[in-house]
């Protein structure tokens, strides 16, 4: 064993000079305090501690006196930070507890005098090849061989007491601060631990900072570029969706706008009449996008004079004409709506029927009935030498007049249609007349006689007189409805036609008629049918094409004297409807006196009931 020394000037200073001047909590460096360790061995020498006290100026050899300090044999640390208490303890056997450390190791001794030798249990002076069985029964415990003893110890990564079952328990390294000596990412295993370096990192997880990371600058470039990747993606998709919400919020903005305007200009000529036919007729522009798939050009059946018409199927199976206009225009949108508004008040046969309107629209689309068998001009203008027979042709042109007839005096408010044409003329499967484009056509008041207005028409139609005063009357309609027979009984086209001598078909017709000599003009089929009833139709629209309005009939007149006509030709050899004819036709042929010419104006459309019963008595349905 080392020795330790410790000089003082005063040796009964000692006390005084630690407890006052030493320095408390200071580990003892050998100045008024020294301290040794104490090395144990196992063999019998070192088992004794002895401590003596040599005072100065006496040897080794003096026997020594009473020590006049204290002494500490206690666990290795202890004593740096009790020694100040320690101090102050006043000498005495038991000046204070000292924690030491006490072990013990299995040896063979010999049995005292008095013990039964034969009794004396007998130690194994070697381990024990099989450690459990032994002394030491933790099965976790092992055994050191010692020159004449033995010990059992826990095994490395155990601790507890392994002289009993189960007593050396599983030493969890990780939760020891320092004791894995793991730098890294560490795992407890049985009587040991497992270290490795963190996800993504690798290295040498036993030094700091020895797991680095696993991504190389390449696998950064590729992370970065797939993030980035994907972020601009996300970004586009993001791009998208805004888009297509501010284009349905754009959309559904724009169609509010046009409903309301094209609504009020609507309203303000419907709700004067009927109040419901505004809400009832209106057709949402997503039924109408589905009828015609979303304005298909397969769809599209041709161009009238106020827009194009498509052929749709609406959600109650109704086959559909779906009218769009060609042209952006605030006259086009007056001539829809004014459209609307006339054919919402009209319900006749012998007029096409409105089913409604879209007015979210910029302008608004009208859906009527659709008429599959084309137009009048369409059968009359065909390849080849037949076309419509006369009987067919005297039929179109009864039910035409019926219908203006009554758009002029007995529809609530007198309408004039102001574009007959064969254009405008539709035939269904029976050939059925209906009329149709109604954009151009105005309401007329009752108490007035017409109407001063922009000249609109169609060359060739249009009423001459209209068309040099603007002023438009029912006998505008006359004239163009006299032009349309004209061209039912030639086949030729009054807005192309010209003569010879450069008349029109009108001019032509009238002359050759004076002569007597229309068979140059009229359409070889018809010539084969001509008859009496041929010649009368000839001079009924010489009637109606007259320059002077006043000078034509009225369309209840040409009504009454077509219908007497068609039922002469089912009437063989009777005089009476002869005679009768020949004192009521209307004496087309012939002007009118002034009497006569001065109360046209008046009886166009004002007729009483009287009035209505004796002519229609007269001529038989």
């Amino acid at each position: 064993m080392s020795a330790c020394a410790s000089f003082c000037p005063d040796p009964y200073g000692v006390f005084g000079f630690m407890g006052e001047h030493g320095p408390p909590g200071k580990y003892c460096n050998g100045m008024k305090c020294c301290q040794a360790p104490i090395a144990v061995v196992r063999d019998e020498a070192a088992s004794y501690v002895t401590f003596k006290w040599f005072a100065q100026n006496r040897s080794a050899d003096q026997e020594a006196y009473s020590v006049p300090a204290r002494v500490f044999v206690a666990e290795e640390g202890w004593f740096d930070n009790y020694h100040d208490g320690a101090m102050e303890v006043p000498l005495s056997k038991d000046a204070t507890a000292v924690p030491i450390l006490l072990d013990w190791s299995i040896v063979d001794v010999e049995p005292p005098p008095s013990t039964d030798y034969i009794n004396w249990p007998e130690f194994p002076r070697d381990c024990p090849s099989k450690v459990p069985t032994s002394i030491c029964k933790s099965d976790k415990s092992m055994c050191r061989q010692g020159a004449d003893y033995m010990n059992c110890y826990c095994k490395e990564g155990y601790e507890g007491n392994p002289y009993i079952p189960d007593g050396c328990q599983d030493i969890n390294e990780c939760e020891q601060p320092g004791g894995s000596r793991c730098l890294g990412k560490c795992k407890n295993t049985e009587g040991s631990f497992e270290c490795e370096c963190p996800s993504g990192t690798h290295g040498n997880h036993n030094l700091p900072n020895g797991c680095v990371s696993s991504f190389t600058v390449t696998d950064k470039g590729i992370i970065i570029g797939v993030a980035s990747g994907a972020c601009l993606v996300l970004l586009v998709f993001i791009g998208i969706f805004i888009s297509k919400k501010l284009r349905h919020k754009r959309t559904q903005m724009l169609k509010r706008k046009f409903f309301e305007q094209n609504r009020g200009q609507l309203l303000q000529q419907l709700v004067s009449q009927r109040a419901d036919i505004a809400e009832r007729m209106i057709i949402p522009l997503e039924e109408l996008e589905k009828a015609t798939n979303n304005v298909d050009k397969a769809r599209e059946l041709g161009g009238r004079g106020h827009g194009t018409v498509y052929k749709g199927i609406l959600s109650d199976l109704h086959v559909v004409a779906i009218k769009k206009p060609k042209k952006v225009v605030q006259k086009e949108i007056d001539e829809f709506i004014n459209e609307v508004a006339i054919l919402s008040q009209i319900n006749h046969r012998n007029v096409v029927k409105l089913y409604g309107c879209c007015l979210k629209t910029e302008v608004p689309m009208l859906v009527y009935e659709f008429i599959s068998n084309g137009t009048l001009y369409d059968h009359l203008h065909v390849e080849g030498p037949k076309s419509l027979s006369w009987s067919d042709r005297l039929r179109i042109a009864i039910e035409t007049a019926k219908s203006l007839a009554y758009l002029h005096s007995t529809a609530s408010i007198p309408i004039i249609h102001r574009d007959i044409k064969s254009v405008n003329i539709l035939l269904d499967d029976t050939l059925t007349t209906k009329i149709t484009d109604f954009g151009a056509s105005r309401y007329i008041s009752v108490e007035k006689s017409g109407l001063t207005t922009m000249v609109q028409g169609t060359i060739g139609y249009l009423d001459p007189m209209y068309f040099y005063t603007g002023r438009l009357t029912e006998k505008s309609d006359v004239y163009s409805f006299g032009v349309m027979v004209v061209e039912l009984l030639t086949r030729k086209k009054p807005f192309s036609y010209l003569s010879p001598s450069g008349d029109g078909i009108v001019a032509h017709f009238a002359m050759l008629f004076a002569e007597d000599n229309l068979s140059h003009i009229l359409d070889p089929q018809v010539i084969d049918d001509w008859s009496k009833e041929a010649h009368e139709v000839a001079t009924l629209a010489i009637a109606c094409t007259q320059l002077k309005g006043e000078d034509r009939p009225t369309m209840r007149q040409v009504e009454l004297t077509l219908e007497s006509l068609q039922s002469s030709m089912h009437i063989v050899s009777d005089n009476v409807v002869d005679e009768e004819f020949e004192n009521d036709v209307i004496p087309i042929n012939c002007p009118m006196n002034e009497h006569e010419r001065g109360g046209d104006e008046d009886s166009t459309r004002q007729y009483s009931m009287e009035e209505e019963f004796m002519i229609s008595s007269r001529y038989p349905r």
